[in-house]
């Protein structure tokens, strides 16, 4: 773990977050579990998905 890290921890523990920012953090974690969960029931489209798509070669 570095340093840094210990210190962003401090400075988070000394200013919390407000209320209205831990609100926010949570409906777009709830909106990203509700999208994950609705691709696990009914699978990724088939319109999405590129078809025939490959890498450029690279090399001489």
């Amino acid at each position: 773990m570095d340093i840094r890290w210990l210190f962003r921890a401090k400075r988070l523990a000394q200013n919390p977050p407000s209320a209205g920012r831990v609100k926010l953090f949570l409906v777009v974690l709830a909106l990203c579990l509700i999208l994950f969960g609705i691709e696990q029931v009914f699978g990724w489209p088939e319109a999405l998905t590129p078809n025939g798509t490959r890498r450029p070669r690279i090399g001489l």
